[in-house]
């Protein structure tokens, strides 16, 4: 097959993941700032997959949900960017393997878009024409993937007629199927065991896996 556009998920794909520690510890700091000291673990763990809980928050908490999230979402984007600076996340060894690809890339993350474009700064990642994180409001966690609204903004970006999607996780393929496209669930040693919801178009190991299935460049 050949792909005008191949489009990458940042964690667990170009980046390593985040310790799931660092965000829970940025919510449990969010409800602190909210007069919230010992938060319920589960309740924190809502939170940590991404739910937005509004009614909770309205109502055992008396907490406006729009300002929560929008102090919750800046709060974890610092401990990311701090947990870069630590060494604690860093690209994975095979990212090379993009620059011998011809199709027009981008990347499309659910992590917020002032840590994708920190990330992506940081570390000189420039193989991407286009980049997109959720905006850091309860609209950007409504269009988080499996939602396809930012990955079809990168394809209209990339102005793709046929285009691939790597990712992680079940939303990343389920993204994938709600925009049409072909997708790529890669198997990084965090995935060792996940199992999949849908099935992929491609199953990889490891991103120079996509030499086989891309064009090349020149």
């Amino acid at each position: 097959m050949t792909y005008d556009a191949v489009v990458f998920d940042k964690d667990g794909v170009i980046v390593e993941p985040t310790d799931r520690a660092v965000i829970r510890e940025a919510i449990e700091d969010t409800f602190a700032a909210f007069g919230v000291p010992s938060p319920p673990l589960a309740l924190v763990e809502r939170f940590l997959d991404q739910g937005t809980a509004r009614d909770v928050l309205e109502d055992r908490y008396d907490i406006d949900p729009k300002a929560f999230w929008n102090r919750r979402e800046h709060t974890a984007s610092r401990a990311q960017v701090d947990a870069v600076r630590r060494g604690e996340k860093t690209p994975y060894d095979d990212l090379s393997a993009l620059s011998a690809l011809s199709s027009r890339l981008g990347l499309v993350s659910n992590n917020q878009r002032m840590t994708v474009e920190f990330v992506l700064d940081h570390f000189d990642i420039d193989y991407f024409e286009t980049a997109y994180g959720r905006e850091p409001t309860l609209t950007g966690a409504a269009r988080k993937k499996p939602s396809p609204h930012y990955l079809e903004r990168a394809l209209e970006d990339l102005e793709a007629d046929t285009a691939l999607y790597v990712g992680d996780s079940n939303v990343d393929i389920e993204a994938a199927h709600r925009a049409g496209i072909d997708s790529a669930f890669i198997r990084r040693p965090h995935r060792e065991d996940y199992d999949l919801e849908r099935e992929p178009t491609y199953e990889l190991s490891t991103l120079t896996d996509l030499t086989d299935l891309v064009e090349l460049a020149g």
